[in-house]
Parts: structure tokens; C-alpha cells; sequence
């Protein structure tokens, strides 16, 4: 048996120690692989950034659960942090109860490093049953719609409250979501009330909502794992972070490289066994 039939007829779990290698490598000791920024996720960085301290605030929908935060939660904590340094008031919504636990988490992870205070900075809403009469309800009175913050503190007694009453006192309505949520977000809310929506999205599902960045009725999207990345990369150009924050999706992105490296040679290998395989035959 020469190498090349050894090769074709190689255990495959060394393939899978391989793999498992190129996705440790990056996430011990991280690379930084540069990362293109779209145009889509330059316009929504953009947007945010322009947004007053103090002034308007920005309704972040975690439309996403435990199966697609490995994507989806670094995007949101990224906006957070984004937010949180440009003293941007966040208003953080959970359309279904599984969702609820993605916004613990992400406020957990984020709001220590910039000192950020429930009811000041942000207001952590509690889930309410009925996901298009909420979208609809926030349009007529958010205070009206839930009464209380997730901790159980009445939203009229928080100061960052005291003039937000409905999508009028809202920025930017941004759905980070790994459903068509954000499809109804910018149908029913952006133009029913006419106000600004953008979309984080799982990469699988980006493709279905080019045709709404095409017509304004998204302001910009970050599409998975590389979309996040993307931000990441911008708020650390501008100082919005601390010199220690791990910058999650971009470690992600490395390791999601390199595994697709190793697939690409594999391949090739693969490829150069077979033919000289088919070659030996034929003799």
C-alpha cells in the first residue's frame, strides 16, 4: 500500500483531532485574522453612533435563543458595549421566555465594564405574552405595555423613563434575531410607526434580508458570526472598549478559519490521492 492509498484509508478520527486543534489553537492563544467590513454593518455602526448621549434611545430586541447565541450573542454584547461607552440609553425587549435568559447574559457580561445602572442607563423589560400586540402596544405607551421592569420596579419611577413613552423617543429599533422576527419589525413597527429598524442575524439567514437594506427599510445589518466580528473590530478602532476585552466573535472567526483551512487542504489531499490512485489502476 503506497501513501496515497494510506491516505484514503486514513481513521477519520485523526481528521476529527485535527479539527478539534484548529478550533483550540485561536480561542488559547487568539490570532486576529483581519476582517473586511461590509458596507452593511459600516451603516449600522454609523447610525448608532451618531445617536446623542442622553438623547433618543435604542430598542434592542433579543429575538434569539441558547441554539443561536453562539453567533448572536457576541453581536448583542458588542452594541452593548458600543451603547453603553456613548452613554446611549438601551432599552433591552424579549419576545418569548426562552429569550429573556440571552438578555441576562449579555447584560451580565457587559454592564460591570462600563458601570452601566438598571433604570439610568439601561431598563431591562420583562417578557409579556403576545409578540405582535407587544410590538404594536410599544407604539401606543411602553410604560402602559409592561408596567415593570424585569427586576420588578414600576417604569415610571426609573429615571431613564421619564421621557420615553414610545417609538417618538426611539433611535432605532434593532433586532437581533435568528427568526423572521426582524421581518415584522420592520413591516408592522418601521412602517406603522415610522421608525428607524436594523437586523443582526444568524449568517444562514442574512440573505433573506438584503431586499430590505436595499430599500431603506433596514438602516444596516451584521450578518453572523463575521458580522459581529465586524463590530467588534470597529468599537475597538475607536477605544470603545477596555485593552482586556476579549473580542469574542473575532476569536470565532479564527477558529471558524482555520477549521476551514484544514478543509480546504484536506480536500486537495483527498483529490491528489484519488487521482494518482485511478491513475495507478489504469496502468
Amino acid at each position: 500500500m503506497n501513501i496515497w492509498e494510506k491516505m484514503m484509508d486514513i481513521d477519520r478520527r485523526w481528521i476529527y483531532l485535527l479539527v478539534g486543534i484548529c478550533v483550540l489553537i485561536p480561542l488559547i492563544r487568539p490570532v486576529g485574522l483581519p476582517t473586511f467590513t461590509t458596507p452593511y454593518t459600516q451603516a449600522l455602526f454609523d447610525y448608532i453612533d451618531k445617536i446623542p448621549p442622553d438623547g433618543p434611545a435604542i430598542l434592542i430586541s433579543f429575538d434569539f435563543d441558547p441554539a443561536t447565541a453562539p453567533e448572536l450573542l457576541p453581536m448583542a454584547q458588542a452594541i452593548l458595549r458600543h451603547c453603553f461607552f456613548k452613554d446611549i440609553n438601551v432599552l433591552c425587549l424579549g419576545l418569548y421566555p426562552t429569550y429573556i435568559g440571552m438578555i441576562d447574559m449579555a447584560l451580565s457580561n457587559v454592564k460591570d465594564d462600563y458601570e452601566a445602572k438598571s433604570g439610568e442607563d439601561f431598563v431591562f423589560l420583562p417578557y409579556v405574552p403576545g409578540v405582535t400586540a407587544v410590538m404594536l402596544s410599544i407604539g401606543e405607551d411602553i410604560k402602559r405595555t409592561f408596567g415593570r421592569d424585569y427586576y420588578g420596579v414600576p417604569l415610571d419611577s426609573l429615571p431613564m423613563m421619564r421621557h420615553i413613552r414610545n417609538y417618538d423617543d426611539i433611535a432605532l429599533v434593532l433586532s437581533i434575531s435568528g427568526t423572521q422576527l426582524p421581518r415584522e419589525w420592520a413591516v408592522l413597527v418601521g412602517t406603522t410607526y415610522h421608525v428607524r429598524v436594523g437586523v443582526g442575524t444568524t449568517a444562514v439567514s442574512a440573505a433573506e434580508f438584503y431586499t430590505f437594506l436595499q430599500t431603506g427599510q433596514f438602516v444596516g445589518m451584521l450578518g453572523g458570526l463575521k458580522g459581529a466580528a465586524e463590530y467588534e473590530n470597529l468599537i475597538h478602532a475607536k477605544g470603545y472598549t477596555k485593552k482586556d476585552t476579549r473580542k469574542v466573535a473575532s476569536m470565532g472567526m479564527d477558529a471558524q478559519s482555520f477549521v476551514h483551512m484544514l478543509m480546504i487542504v484536506l480536500i486537495v489531499i483527498g483529490n491528489i490521492a484519488y487521482f494518482n490512485i485511478r491513475k495507478k489502476k489504469a496502468r
